[in-house]
C-alpha cells in the first residue's frame, strides 16, 4: 500500500458546465464524506456503490454549499484499490473550489498530478504500461489512437511482456540448474536447445520493436508536409484537405511564408498537415526564412506531399525539389487538372513514373479523397481489418525492449563461445530487468515520478 494519507482533487476540467466532480481516495475518504455530506432522505447511512442525493455543507457554519450526488467505492474494488468517494456537484469554478477546500479542511491532501492512477499502480490494480495507457486515452484525438490505448489498458501489451518474461525465466532456470550441478557433469538441457529458445525469444522481441514505427502513428499521428514551388497550389490543397479556408490563397508567389499546421482524421488516424513556403530562388529575406523552415520540417516529416502544377511543364525547379526527397515517403499531388487535357496529365505521369501520383484539383476538391487514401496507404502497411495484435506505441517501451534484446544477444554469444554459464545467466537477468521496466516491476522512482507528472491533477 501507498502512504496512509487521503488525497483529493477536482477531477473535471475547469469551466462552467453541468457536472463537476471532486474525487477523494484514501483511508479517511468515508469519514470526510460523512462530515461534509448530508442526505436529503433517510436512512442516513451511505451504502457503497450507490448514488446518494443530498447537500455538501460547510462544516464550520453548517451552510449549504451545493446540492450534490455522492458515490462511495469501498476498497479494494475501486480505481485506486482504496476507499474512494466521488462528489458530483454543479460545475463552476467557485463551487468546486469551495467543496474541495472543505474536503482538505477535514483531513484530505491535494493530490499531485496522476496520483490517483499512481496509487492504482502501486496498489497492484494496474501495471505501469496500463497506467501510461490511461493518459493515452485522455489524450486520444482519433478512433485509432483511442482503440490502441484501450487495448493497452486492458493489458494486451502486459500479457505479451509477461509471456516473454516467463520464457526468459524458464531459460534462466535451466542455466542456474546447470551451474548447481556443474560438478556432476550433468547436462540439464543441451546447449543447442537453449540457443533455440533464446533465438525464438529474440525474434519475438524484434517483432515488438519493429511494431513501434507503425504503432507510434496510432499514438502521435502521421506528420505530412506539403511542399513545392511557389504558386503551385499548396495552400489551396491545405484548405481542400481541411474543408475550410485556413490558408490565404492568392495568385502572388510567396504568399505563404510561415509554417501552417493543422490536423485531420483519415480512417481514424490523426494526420498532421504542414503547409510551407514555396521552395525556389528568392531575394526576399522573409521568404528565405520560410524556405529554411520548410526544409527543417521536411527532415522530420513522415510523409511528403509534393505539389506540382500540371498546367505547367515540369522544369528544373521541380526536379531540384525531387532530388531533396531521397529516402522520404513521397506522394506527388498533380494539381490544377481542371486546367489541362488528359494528355498533359499522362505526360507528367510518364516523367514521374517512379512515384505515387494522385491527380487533383485543389480549387474544386477533385481527387482529395484519393490523396488521403494514398497518404494513409503510404504509411500504414497493414489492412484495417487485420492489424497486428500488439503495438509498441511508447518510446520508453521501445528502448527497454532494445536493451533486453541487446542483453539476450550477449547471452547468445556466451553460449556459442561456450563461456561460463554464470555470464549467460547474468545477461538473461539483465534482460528480465529491462522487460520488468515496461510493466513497472523494476522501474526507478525518478522514472515513475516523470511518467505520472504527465497526468492531469485528478487522474
Amino acid at each position: 500500500m501507498i502512504d496512509e494519507d487521503t488525497i483529493a482533487a477536482i477531477a473535471t476540467p475547469f469551466g462552467t458546465g453541468g457536472i463537476g466532480i471532486i474525487k477523494i481516495s484514501g483511508p479517511k475518504s468515508f469519514e470526510i464524506a460523512k462530515k461534509i455530506f448530508r442526505r436529503k432522505a433517510q436512512p442516513s447511512a451511505l451504502k457503497p456503490y450507490h448514488l446518494h442525493y443530498g447537500e455538501v455543507i460547510d462544516t464550520q457554519d453548517g451552510s449549504v454549499i451545493d446540492e450534490a450526488l455522492l458515490s462511495f467505492m469501498q476498497k479494494p474494488t475501486s480505481y485506486t484499490k482504496e476507499d474512494v468517494v466521488e462528489i458530483n456537484c454543479h460545475s463552476g469554478f467557485l463551487v468546486l473550489q469551495k467543496v474541495l477546500e472543505i474536503v482538505l479542511k477535514e483531513g484530505g491532501r491535494l493530490a499531485e498530478p496522476g496520483e490517483f492512477t499512481k496509487r492504482a499502480f502501486i496498489n497492484g490494480r494496474i501495471d505501469l504500461s496500463q497506467a501510461e495507457a490511461v493518459v493515452d486515452i485522455v489524450n486520444s484525438q482519433t478512433n485509432a489512437s483511442l482503440r490502441v490505448a484501450t487495448q493497452q489498458l486492458k493489458g494486451i501489451l502486459s500479457k505479451e511482456i509477461m509471456k516473454l518474461k516467463e520464457g526468459l525465466s524458464n531459460v534462466l532456470t535451466y542455466i542456474e540448474a546447470s551451474i548447481d550441478f556443474s560438478e556432476e557433469d550433468i547436462d540439464i538441457i543441451p546447449p543447442h536447445e537453449l540457443l533455440n529458445k533464446i533465438k525464438v525469444l529474440m525474434d519475438n522481441i524484434r517483432t515488438l520493436i519493429d511494431s513501434y514505427e507503425e504503432g507510434r502513428f496510432y499514438r502521435e499521428g502521421i506528420s505530412a508536409i506539403i511542399i513545392g514551388k511557389p504558386n503551385v497550389g499548396k495552400s489551396s490543397l491545405l484548405n481542400a484537405l481541411l474543408k475550410e479556408k485556413r490558408a490565404i490563397v492568392t495568385s502572388i508567389p510567396g504568399t505563404t511564408r510561415d509554417i501552417i499546421e493543422e490536423a485531420i482524421s483519415v480512417k481514424g488516424f490523426p494526420l498532421k498537415i504542414m503547409d510551407t513556403a514555396g521552395i525556389g530562388d528568392t531575394k526576399d529575406v522573409i521568404e528565405k526564412e520560410g524556405i529554411r523552415l520548410a526544409k527543417e520540417k521536411l527532415a522530420s516529416a513522415d510523409l511528403v506531399i509534393l505539389v506540382i502544377d500540371s498546367s505547367q511543364e515540369l522544369d528544373q525547379g521541380d526536379f531540384d525539389i525531387i532530388e531533396e526527397l531521397i529516402d522520404k515517403k513521397v506522394i506527388i499531388a498533380l494539381n490544377k487538372i481542371d486546367l489541362v487535357q488528359e494528355s498533359s496529365i499522362r505526360r507528367a505521369k510518364d516523367k514521374l513514373k517512379n512515384y505515387s501520383i494522385v491527380p487533383i484539383s485543389a480549387l474544386y476538391s477533385e481527387g482529395i479523397e484519393e490523396l488521403k487514401e494514398a497518404a494513409f496507404s503510404a504509411i500504414i502497411q497493414h489492412k484495417l481489418d487485420s492489424p497486428p495484435s500488439v503495438f509498441i506505441t511508447n518510446i520508453r517501451h521501445k528502448i527497454a525492449l532494445e536493451k533486453a534484446l541487446e542483453n539476450l544477444a550477449y547471452a547468445e554469444e556466451s553460449l556459442i563461445r561456450e563461456m561460463s554459464p554464470e555470464f549467460t545467466a547474468l545477461d538473461i537477468q539483465l534482460s528480465l530487468k529491462c522487460l520488468g521496466e515496461i510493466v513497472g516491476e523494476t522501474t526507478s522512482d525518478d522514472i515513475l515520478d516523470r511518467i505520472f507528472s504527465e497526468f492531469c491533477i485528478g487522474k
